[in-house]
Order: structure tokens, then C-alpha cells, then sequence
């Protein structure tokens, strides 16, 4: 029986072969509209209505073709992905190209320019930003080719300069009169800030940065700026992007606030993801292992900057792992024995420079992994291991002075009690107390790895073995035998003049404070009017705390110190919180009021510094859960706002956050003054037992102390008085 015709015929029947491929190969219905069916058209528009996956891009127009009509040529059936393959084939080629021939001349940027468009060729690309050393610049193809095979480009020129980069699509002009162009043509890295721009970022970076720019020759760095992009003394472009990321903590740009409070900035987001992709590639291939790795290293200073922890671990153990296999932990930084697959290390060192940025990128690697490690993690390198000699003072490293090796190294039996004048600045002191409180750190992993119990308020731990010399030397013989120069010096110089700070100094001064606290903390026993654990506690607290009254009291900004110094403050305001829930269990309130004032400064001294570097925020975070037992069981009314400065200027809306939580009880709670005190009256107690006054008689600086109660803090005195009485068992 024949079919009843529809009666919805609006469009006349298909004659054979008329309907597109795609619809004929799927045995779909086709109207055979031109240029593309509406069938494939309604199917593109599903697929590009869902965002791609990194990485892919969706096709420009829906993928609709006919059979050939006669008296045309049409172009053969190529797969897009397939013909992507052979640009990029060709593309490699051609930087084949201009790799030989960059290697046979050094190339100004206008020769660049010129040698570039000679090598066009019909096909379509061009010069590759940097040699097969940066491996993963993007190349200056033709800028329709570009966004195919990079769509995620256009994304990218937002980071590129504060300032607005040329978005590529905007590239169709005449390449002669777009300055960016010329940058791309020279060999520019497209990923980084104009030069302007860098160099900008290089200055902060230097200027401001108190960890990552140690292991870089400050003056050659800048020479090797001036040089042609392709050149191959150019800085790699692993370290242009860490040093971005790293200057952007003073210098910020695109910074935004998560859901959670947190800021987040995306230039530096930006360049720390390009630096990884470096640091991938590496992993992979080892190609540019020695500059990669101080890319790395500033990259892991961003991230404990940024109190990103998992990252910072993780780096923290990458950098020792590839450091080793390079022999940066022998005498040289450099083997000649043992060395079976000379490949996989480094060719000796060319030179004194390069000598001795080795030893400054190996002792970063090792002052990282042990700053990291405070928690109680176990060292990514053993003590033991460690046989390569200190580096050089910073002043002889940036001139170049031909000095002898540093005799010194951990091996060395006085290495932290004898320090050579011509070997010792504050920079090298720095290392030497990140190594002591090392120290003190495999202590207490090794002590607690095979004890049955956790260590107990009522042991003597000077009766542990080894425990007895290395508080003597963490207590006392570090800071007691610093050169007088250093001794007297705190770091901190507030003259008419102007005020200068030396962060390395300052660290220097309170670190073996911190390393005590680490030491003792388990053993703490307030109740005990004899426990030395507790008036060493308490005392290097007090000494954390003053050294930050000392700096409060001048205009330099805290935010340039070390970010080690939140930890620091931490374990201060540790011991003052456990001093506080004892002064609340003996409902002693006058001292105990005083002691919250001690805390809050503690904890606004974190957040202040967390205006710049979100370590401080998180560690007063920290300290906030640390401190709920005690919110719960004291009896003032408004606990943690006893005490804080509030500075108008700057600090007037400090707990804002809090508000909800914690009301003001009136109006001017917000103008609340500065904490009134004199200084700290009680002598403190040296680990010989011996009394330190404002200037001790040896010559060592005493912090001068500020109460938030306007009255000094009197422990029971035979806690202070008897402190000698227990030096040992």
C-alpha cells in the first residue's frame, strides 16, 4: 500500500548526493542550506554552548561540507587536528632554523626583526620566542594560527603588564607600527610584561624581598637584562615569572577576594603557573635543571609567603631531591669521584660567581627545608649530609672579590659560637640559627619517633641524652657568643636621619628565642615554681614580644621581615596563651588581663603582616583555635580586644570581621590607646642563670618590655630565681 503523503512538505525533496556530508554519513535529514545545513548548525551551537576543556578549542563554525560541484576545486578533506600537527611540525622546524643561526651570531632586535620575515615561507610561521631553552614560549606564528593553537592566549595578554598589553586579536594591523609586535619579533617571551614592566617588577624584587633574591648575583642579573631576548646570557624565563610572582606581593595588580575572605592576585597566579610549567618540563627532559631549580626556589618562598602549606612541603622536598643529584651538597658543589653517569650532573663550576651562586642556591634549598619542617617534620636532607662549606659574605658574593672559600661548614665543631670576621655577616648568621633551630627540630622527631609516651610535663628533660648541650647552646651560647658588632645590633636603626631595618639581623635575634620555645614547650608545668622549662618559655616569649615593641615603635614597615618572623610570633603568643589559662585556673585577673594584652599584640602583629603576605592571617588563624578554651573560660568581657593598638590611620577597623562576634561595648572603644607600660622591671634569666639588665654587662642588648595593663608582669620568683638551680640532672 503506498505511503500517505505528509502534508508538511514545505521544502522540495533532496535530489541523490545533495544533502552535506556530515548529515549523509549519520543518515540525518539535511535542508542543503548553504553555507552550512541547519542540522550542523543547530549541533555546533549545542557543542560551543558548554565552555571547552583546557587545553582544546571548539571549531570556529560548524564542521559542514558538500561534494565538490562541477567546474570547482575544492580543497582535499583534511582533518582540522591533523593539519593543526603539521603547522606545528613545520613551526618546530623553522626554530630549528633560527636556533642555528642565533648560535652562529649574536642578533640585534632589529636583525632579528628582518632575518624573521626572510624566513617566512608560504605555509605560514615564524621566529620562536627564546632557543630551546625556555622550551615553552609561545611561537610567533601568524596570529590566526596563533589563536587556533592557543586559544587560551587572549586570556593570557591580561597579566602581561599592568599597564594593558595589545590584545592579540588586534594583531592584524601592520606589524611595523606595534611596538608589541617588535617584542614578539626580537624573540619577546609574550607571556612575560613588557620590558618596562619587568624590569620594574626586577628592582622591587631586589629592593623588597628578603628571601629568594639571595641565591641571584644581583649586579650580573641586571647586565644580562640588557641583552637581546635570544641571546643565550639572557635570565631564563623560569626565573622572570618567579620573580614576578614574588615582587607582586609589593607591587600588586588584579587582586581579588574570595568567598572566604582571602585575596588572591592574579598577575602572580599568572606567572607562579608559568614558572610550574617550567618545573614540569624539567621533571621531564632535565633541560636547564640549574636555573630552573633557583626559579623553583623563589617560586617556594611565594608560596610560604602565601601560607599555601601542601605546596609549600612539596617543593620544600622537590628542590633538596633534584639539589642532590647535582652534588650541590659536596665541598664546590661539585664531585669528581663516584660519578658514574656524569650526565645527570652538573659540569664544575666556571667560574667564582658561579661557584658561589651555587653554594647560595644549595643553602636557600637547605634554610627552606628547615623552616618548613618546624612543625615536627622530619628534614628532606640529614645534618650529616650536608658537606658543603657556607657561602661568602653578601658584599664580597655582588663584587666579585676574589676571597677564599668559607672555611666553615656544619661539620665545623664551633660552627655556631666562632664566626670569622672576614666569613660573618648578617646573612650568613641567619643561616647558622635556621640550622640551630634545625637542631632542635631533629631532637625532638628523633626523641618522640620510638617513645612509648609523648613528652610529659613532669620529666626533667635534662636528663635526656644530648638535651643538656643543646639547650646551652640554643639558650645561651649562640646569642652570648655573636661578634659585639652583631651583638649590640638588633637589626633595627631608628635615627633622625631615617630608620633602616635589617631583616636578617632581626631574625637572627629572636630565632634561637623561637628554637627555645620549640625545645622546652613540652615541659611547661606552671604549677611547678621550679620548672627551668617554664621560665625559659617564658622569657624568650617575652623576648619575641619586645623585639616586636621595638619596631612597632619606630615607622619602618613590618611587613619587609622575613615571613619566618609569623612563626615566630606564634609560638610567643603559644607560651602566652598557656600562661594565661594558668592565670584563669588561680583566677589571678589583674596579670591575666595583662597577659591577653601580650596575646592581642601578638595576634595584630600577624595580621598586620598579613596585609601583605597571607602567612600572617593564617597563623593567627591558627592561634584563634588554639585560644577557644580559654575565650570559654575567662571572665572579661570583650577577651580579645583587651589591649590591641588601634591606629587610626591604618588599624581602626582591625577587627571588623569580628564585629558580629565580638560587639564593642561603646562607641570609643575604637580610639582605644596605646598599651601604657614601663619597661619589663623583672631582670630576665639567662641560660647561665645570670641576670640581664638593659645592657648586660657582656654587652648583649636587652628588648625593653610594654604591658598592656601599665603594670610588669611578676611570675613567682623562685620560677626566675631558681632557673639556675636546674641547668642539668
Amino acid at each position: 500500500m503506498p505511503k500517505t503523503t505528509s502534508t508538511n512538505t514545505n521544502r522540495p525533496a533532496l535530489r541523490r548526493n545533495q544533502a552535506c556530508r556530515s548529515c549523509r554519513k549519520r543518515k540525518l535529514k539535511c535542508d542543503a542550506a548553504r553555507p552550512h545545513c541547519g542540522t550542523c548548525v543547530k549541533q555546533w551551537q549545542a557543542l560551543i554552548s558548554v565552555p571547552a576543556p583546557i587545553g582544546y578549542a571548539h571549531p570556529a563554525e560548524p564542521q559542514c561540507s558538500y561534494d565538490p560541484v562541477e567546474g570547482l576545486t575544492l580543497a582535499p578533506d583534511t582533518d582540522p587536528l591533523e593539519k593543526i600537527k603539521q603547522l606545528e611540525d613545520q613551526i618546530s622546524q623553522l626554530k630549528s632554523k633560527l636556533y642555528e643561526q642565533g648560535a652562529s651570531r649574536s642578533m640585534s632586535p632589529h636583525h632579528n626583526s628582518s632575518s624573521t620575515n626572510a624566513l617566512i615561507t608560504p605555509v605560514g610561521s615564524t621566529s620562536t620566542s627564546r632557543p630551546d631553552r625556555g622550551g615553552i614560549s609561545l611561537p610567533q606564528a601568524p596570529l590566526s594560527m596563533m589563536n587556533l593553537i592557543a586559544p587560551e592566549s587572549s586570556d593570557a595578554t591580561r597579566f602581561r603588564s599592568p599597564s594593558g598589553s595589545p590584545q592579540l586579536s588586534n594583531a592584524n594591523k601592520d606589524a611595523s607600527s606595534d611596538p608589541f609586535m617588535d617584542l614578539l619579533f626580537s624573540g619577546w617571551n609574550p607571556d612575560l610584561p613588557d620590558p618596562a614592566t619587568l624590569n620594574h617588577y626586577i628592582d622591587v624584587f631586589f629592593r623588597c624581598d628578603p628571601c629568594g633574591s639571595r641565591v641571584l648575583h644581583r649586579p650580573s642579573f641586571l647586565a644580562t637584562m640588557h641583552l637581546p631576548p635570544k641571546d643565550p646570557g639572557f635570565p631564563h624565563c623560569a626565573i622572570l615569572h618567579a620573580i614576578c610572582a614574588a615582587a607582586s606581593r609589593w607591587s600588586p595588580h588584579n587582586v581579588i577576594t574570595l568567598p572566604d575572605g582571602t585575596r588572591r592576585d592574579q598577575f602572580a597566579e599568572f606567572h607562579a603557573s608559568k614558572t610550574r610549567q617550567y618545573i614540569d618540563k624539567t621533571m621531564a627532559s632535565g633541560e636547564d635543571i640549574f636555573s630552573v631549580m633557583q626559579a623553583c626556589i623563589l617560586l617556594s618562598w611565594y608560596f610560604y609567603q602565601e601560607g599555601r602549606w601542601v605546596e609549600v612541603w612539596i617543593f620544600a622536598s622537590f628542590q633538596t631531591r633534584v639539589a642532590i643529584p647535582l652534588r650541590l651538597n659536596y665541598p664546590g658543589t661539585f664531585s669528581t669521584h663516584g660519578n658514574n653517569s656524569p650526565g645527570a650532573y652538573l659540569a664544575p663550576p666556571k667560574d667564582l660567581r658561579d661557584l658561589e651562586s651555587r653554594r647560595r642556591t644549595w643553602w636557600m634549598t637547605i634554610v627552606f627545608d628547615r623552616i618548613a619542617s618546624v612543625g615536627g617534620w622530619i628534614h628532606a636532607v640529614d645534618e650529616r649530609d650536608l658537606g658543603t662549606e657556607l657561602p661568602l659574605r653578601t658584599e664580597d658574593f655582588e663584587s666579585e672579590a676574589p676571597v677564599p672559600s668559607n672555611p666553615q661548614d656544619l661539620a665545623s665543631p664551633d660552627v655556631f659560637t666562632r664566626h670569622p670576621p672576614q666569613y660573618t655577616d648578617s646573612f650568613l648568621l641567619l643561616i647558622k640559627a635556621v640550622m640551630l633551630f634545625g637542631k632542635v627540630t631533629d631532637f625532638n622527631v628523633r626523641g618522640n619517633l620510638r617513645a612509648p609516651t609523648a613528652p610529659s610535663k613532669n620529666q626533667n628533660p635534662f636528663f635526656l641524652e644530648g638535651f643538656t648541650e643543646l639547650d646551652k647552646l640554643v639558650c645561651s651560647d649562640f646569642l652570648e657568643k655573636l661578634p659585639q658588632i652583631f651583638k649590640n645590633n638588633t637589626g633595627v636603626t631608628d635615627l633622625p636621619e631615617g630608620s633602616s631595618l635589617d631583616t636578617d639581623l632581626y631574625m637572627v635575634h629572636i630565632i634561637p628565642h623561637a628554637a627555645t620555645i620549640t625545645l622546652h614547650n613540652p615541659y611547661i608545668d606552671f604549677t611547678d615554681p621550679r620548672n627551668v622549662s617554664t621560665a625559659r618559655c617564658v622569657n624568650s616569649a617575652r623576648c619575641i614580644l619586645g623585639a616586636y615593641y621595638v619596631l612597632s615603635a619606630t615607622s619602618l614597615d613590618i611587613t619587609r621581615l622575613h615571613p619566618f618572623v609569623t612563626i615566630c610570633w606564634y609560638l610567643a603568643a603559644v607560651v602566652q596563651v598557656q600562661l594565661c589559662k594558668y592565670f584563669i585556673e588561680t583566677n589571678d585577673s589583674e596579670r591575666e588581663s595583662t597577659v591577653w594584652g601580650e596575646i592581642n599584640v601578638l595576634r595584630f602583629a600577624m595580621m598586620e603582616y598579613g596585609q601583605r603576605s597571607p602567612i600572617g592571617t593564617r597563623q593567627e588563624r591558627l592561634l584563634q583555635g588554639l585560644m577557644r578554651e580559654i575565650v570559654r573560660m575567662t571572665a572579661q568581657k570583650q577577651p580579645l580586644e583587651v589591649g590591641v593598638p588601634l591606629f587610626p590611620f591604618s588599624h581602626s577597623t582591625l577587627f571588623r570581621k569580628d564585629e558580629s562576634r565580638h560587639p564593642m561595648g561603646d562607641d570609643n572603644a575604637q580610639s582605644a590607646p596605646l598599651p601604657v607600660s614601663s619597661p619589663f622591671e623583672e631582670p630576665a634569666v639567662l641560660a647561665n642563670g645570670s641576670r640581664q639588665h638593659t645592657i648586660s654587662p657582656n654587652g648583649r642588648p636587652h628588648w625593653p618590655m610594654r604591658e598592656a595593663s601599665g603594670s610588669p608582669i611578676h611570675l613567682d620568683t623562685d620560677i626566675l630565681s631558681n632557673s639556675s638551680t636546674f641547668m642539668g640532672p
